[in-house]
């Protein structure tokens, strides 16, 4: 299918730019502002401090959420002042304990992996902001972000239909590509989000920055979305129940700390010793039981996901063929995608239709809560949540 790059905010428009502090954030909101858009910048809120800051060596630039937030909101403040921009701070705390926070250690007491980043695109960036910024009762006619990534439109219908949405596209930038995070933001917000960075590799970003003067230039890069200091503070609630490590044969090999702490393919931390090294190979959450392997026992040559996000909600109409992306580091696999009907033996409870997935070569530690994201000629098709 052939698609057309939607162009991006045009002089004199109306642009509301999320702003982190960061430097892509800071120099889309400048790049509009030079090109004559009326730019307005927010900021979300979310450190609420109901978890206890921790006292310790100032390295919090490096995590989306902390209690440094307020810095980020100075130097946003500073910027916008100086460059004659509106600016707003929304704050969206609750929403994001939530939809992130309390989603976050859900999945993994009950043995997946999620990932917070892309539920937070999809709940609080493009979602509760955005409503935070309608109750502000501002019009704009764009919503723009520093993500590498495009906005494309299929030059004819989705899946034999008559539907053209808006739909993600992978930036120029291969190295600094963030579709993946972007996955499940629906098409009908995605109308009026554009990626000012989207033709600009990331060095030039910086080189950019720098000749502008930004005192962003010079900032770290968020690397996850909390600092690990806090994610004791997170599953604080409720003590951890330790449980058995098992062999492949159900044998008890050693006892592990939780079943949160622990992740499909992780090696470092379990503990055990054996005559080669274990691997974790699945999360059994119903028994508390963590199942150690080889670690060429942990490829997978299919996996089943359900949950999915359409373009436009079209969902495909027969099987089909597709880049997969089973989790951000991994590089796309070729995949034949075909609806699944579980058999009496499934007792899973499916959210919607489920499909599954075989892949052309195995794939390794296929880790279920992570997302699935479908790709044909570098856009967004689909993304789903893997099951098994």
């Amino acid at each position: 299918m052939k698609y057309t790059q939607l162009p991006l905010p045009e002089s004199g428009s109306t642009v509301v730019v999320g702003m982190s502090g960061g430097v892509d954030s800071t120099l889309t909101a400048l790049l509009l502002k030079e090109k004559g858009c009326n730019v307005i910048g927010v900021t979300m809120s979310l450190w609420d401090g109901h978890i206890p800051a921790v006292e310790a060596e100032k390295a919090f630039h490096e995590a989306c959420y902390g209690p440094d937030e307020q810095e980020n909101i100075d130097e946003c403040t500073k910027f916008c002042e100086e460059h004659g921009i509106e600016y707003h701070v929304i704050d969206v705390s609750s929403d994001y304990n939530r939809e992130v926070l309390d989603y976050f250690t859900a999945e993994y007491r009950s043995g997946k992996t999620p990932n917070p980043c892309i539920r937070c695109n999809r709940f609080i960036k493009f979602g509760a902001l955005l409503a935070g910024v309608k109750k502000l009762n501002i019009k704009f006619d764009y919503f723009c972000t520093g993500h590498y990534a495009a906005i494309v439109r299929p030059e004819e219908g989705l899946w034999g239909t008559e539907k053209r949405p808006n739909m993600i596209s992978c930036a120029s930038d291969e190295s600094k590509d963030q579709t993946y995070f972007l996955c499940r933001v629906p098409s009908e917000i995605l109308e009026k989000v554009r990626f000012p960075l989207s033709n600009i590799k990331k060095s030039d970003v910086i080189e950019l920055a720098k000749k502008a003067n930004l005192k962003a230039a010079a900032r770290k890069e968020s690397q996850d979305f909390i600092d690990i200091k806090y994610i004791d503070a997170l599953f604080g609630d409720k003590p951890s129940v330790p449980g058995d490590f098992v062999n492949t044969q159900g044998k008890v090999i050693g006892r592990h700390k939780g079943i949160e702490h622990y992740t499909i393919g992780q090696r470092r931390g379990l503990g055990v010793a054996g005559p080669v090294p274990y691997y974790v190979k699945k999360i059994d959450a119903e028994k508390n039981q963590i199942v150690l392997a080889e670690k060429s026992e942990l490829n997978s040559a299919s996996l089943i996901a359900d949950d999915f996000v359409w373009p436009a909600g079209v969902e495909p109409r027969e099987t089909f063929e597709a880049s997969c992306k089973i989790r951000l580091r991994s590089r796309t696999a070729i995949g034949k995608i075909e609806r699944y009907t579980p058999d009496e033996s499934d007792k899973t409870e499916y959210k919607g239709q489920a499909w599954r997935v075989t892949f052309d070569e195995e794939q390794y530690a296929v880790t279920p809560g992570q997302s699935l994201v479908l790709y044909n000629d570098n856009v967004v098709v689909g993304s789903g949540i893997i099951v098994k």
